[in-house]
């Protein structure tokens, strides 16, 4: 009888991101001390080197500045060592004139990425697609997998990250394809209320379509 194989440990949102020492491109950094009371955003991809990576790594690199106007920063990771992640940003420079202003973690022996549940074993030999997305006091707030053959798209990684930024500071949910639901436009959701007398407060409310369902323009 065959074994199954071995199953991934994934962390989970609401949880404190691990506490690592890793070796990147710009040196040795402590996470998530490194990014103390900021948004950062780790990404791994398969290998250096390849297209689809390639595109990835310059697209983020054309829009960290936006990534940075919502207080958020960048961290790449890969099973790659330091010498091939030097090399290969360095192609990219020169062959595609963009510089990758953000670290790059080493992560030869793949200790780290099996930490992140960032190793599947069918992919067994490399880093599979993921990004994770943490908060300023270093909670998981999103995880994200993508196949192989599809490149992310940093659109939507911006808009989870603006999206945050609203539920954290309003405590209100963001409605699908938020900033323009086709329901909502661009109002948020409030929570539900907890109790029978809240329900009844909310019924006839013009920003409510039923006691349950009340949206918020911030």
């Amino acid at each position: 009888m065959n074994e199954s194989p071995s199953r991934v440990n994934i962390p989970c949102i609401g949880e404190i991101f691990p506490r690592m020492q890793v070796q990147t491109t710009m040196g040795s950094i402590t996470l998530p001390d490194y990014f103390n009371g900021k948004w950062f955003v780790l990404f791994s991809h398969p290998g250096d080197f390849t297209p689809v990576c390639t595109t990835e790594f310059a697209s983020f690199a054309i829009n960290h500045d936006r990534f940075k106007r919502l207080g958020c920063e960048l961290i790449g990771l890969s099973v790659d060592q330091i010498f091939s992640h030097i090399k290969w940003i360095e192609w990219i420079e020169e062959h595609l004139d963009i510089n990758i202003d953000y670290p790059i973690i080493a992560d030869a022996g793949g200790d780290i990425s099996k930490i992140l549940g960032a190793i599947h074993p069918p992919n067994s030999g490399t880093t599979i697609r993921a990004a994770y997305v943490i908060d300023p006091d270093s909670v998981l707030q999103t995880v994200m997998y993508y196949p192989k053959g599809v490149g992310r798209n940093i659109e939507e990684l911006l808009r989870i990250i603006q999206a945050l930024h609203v539920v954290r500071k309003y405590k209100v949910g963001t409605p699908a394809n938020w900033p323009s639901n086709e329901l909502i436009g661009e109002k948020v959701l409030l929570s539900p209320p907890k109790d029978v007398d809240g329900a009844k407060e909310r019924k006839g409310s013009q920003s409510c379509l039923d006691w349950w369902f009340c949206t918020k323009k911030i």
